[in-house]
């Protein structure tokens, strides 16, 4: 019990409130609540439920389905994971920003094979490594590099370690509004599990674009990180 309180203390010290300057690091801070970020994702996805849904369907199968095939399941889940995380962050930040989502943008990462591969290897090595410390280090971690693929989705030109530092910066004084973010959908998904999975077809890009919102939410907020 101790333990699990003191890790809600941890993620908590990030109060997002603010822009502030820590250490000559400007934090650029998320100013809008999450219930409204959802509540802009689900307005953004008026219309666009069919692409989405059919874009995030076949999103999960290839993420996930991929690692049951025999033999080279789990090498090729690696191989495939960042290309394609950069591409459904594409596709979720096109409908964030009311633009024009397309089908083959979740295909985009893979333009940039090379970064979107070595920046998903990266970031797996360092959370494991956190995590052999212990479990809410490894949490945190994730937290802390949360945004890289919508990073890479929006500069060609960055390397691996760049978006890696980037998103760590951008999530100073976020992690725990991030991960607050994600507990609202713990419920949703709870009612999907009743619905025998098929509620998860409407929960999926609710879930992708609230985070696009995030993202976005984090860039408006303070000044550009470079």
């Amino acid at each position: 019990m101790l333990l699990k309180v003191n890790s809600i203390l941890i993620i908590q010290n990030e109060l997002p409130e603010m822009n502030i300057l820590t250490k000559g690091v400007v934090m650029t801070l998320s100013q809008t609540e999450n219930k409204v970020l959802m509540a802009q994702a689900r307005e953004s996805l008026t219309g666009n439920w069919k692409l989405a849904i059919g874009t995030c369907l076949v999103y999960l199968l290839l993420a996930i389905g991929i690692s049951y095939i025999p033999g080279i399941g789990f090498i090729a889940q690696l191989i495939i994971a960042g290309p394609l995380g950069v591409g459904i962050s594409i596709f979720s930040l096109s409908i964030a920003r009311n633009q024009e989502p397309k089908f083959d943008q979740l295909f985009e990462g893979f333009q940039n094979f090379d970064v979107a591969l070595g920046t998903y290897l990266l970031m797996i090595l360092f959370i494991l490594l956190w995590m052999l410390l212990l479990i809410i280090p490894g949490i945190i971690a994730s937290l802390a590099y949360s945004q890289i693929f919508y990073i890479l989705a929006e500069d060609k030109n960055i390397g691996p370690m760049d978006a890696l530092a980037k998103s760590k910066q951008m999530m100073q004084g976020n992690k725990w509004k991030y991960f607050c973010l994600g507990l609202r959908f713990i419920g949703w998904a709870l009612l999907c599990v009743l619905t025998l999975g098929i509620g998860f077809l409407w929960l999926s890009p609710y879930a992708y674009v609230s985070y696009a919102k995030f993202y976005d939410d984090l860039k408006v907020a303070g000044p550009e990180l470079s």
